[in-house]
């Protein structure tokens, strides 16, 4: 139930709750970094991803480019950049994603140090 980093040729940030889980991924082949979330239940849909993040540097993020898995049970956003989204888990206490009416809560706890061993992993950095 902790936040945990994990390198390798693909940089890994992943963390399991109550709630679900949540992974981060950087890719320096591509390069590309990618959210998935996988709640307790599927995915209704809709047509905005959102991540509000709710602490010291709040913000909230929104996209028309996630996709879902197959049944809906995971919400996938992949990118170039993830600079808001890493300041996010890092600086905060709570993200929220929300598809719809659909909304699944982490708390970052824990979370901070670890962001900054993915963002050392993402940018070339040995860990």
């Amino acid at each position: 139930m902790a936040w945990e980093f994990k390198p390798g040729a693909v940089c890994v940030l992943d963390h399991e709750d109550e709630n679900g889980s949540i992974q981060l991924t950087y890719d320096p082949s591509v390069p590309e970094y990618s959210i998935s979330i996988t709640p307790l239940r599927p995915w209704g849909g809709g047509p905005i991803f959102a991540m509000r993040f709710e602490g010291a540097g709040s913000l909230t993020i929104t996209t028309d480019r996630h996709s879902l898995s197959e049944g809906n049970t995971t919400i996938t956003v992949v990118d170039r950049g993830f600079g808001n989204v890493l300041n996010g888990l890092e600086f905060n206490q709570t993200a929220t994603a929300q598809l719809g009416d659909q909304s699944v809560s982490f708390a970052l706890n824990g979370a901070a140090a670890e962001v900054r061993r993915f963002r050392d992993c993402a940018s070339g950095v040995r860990v």
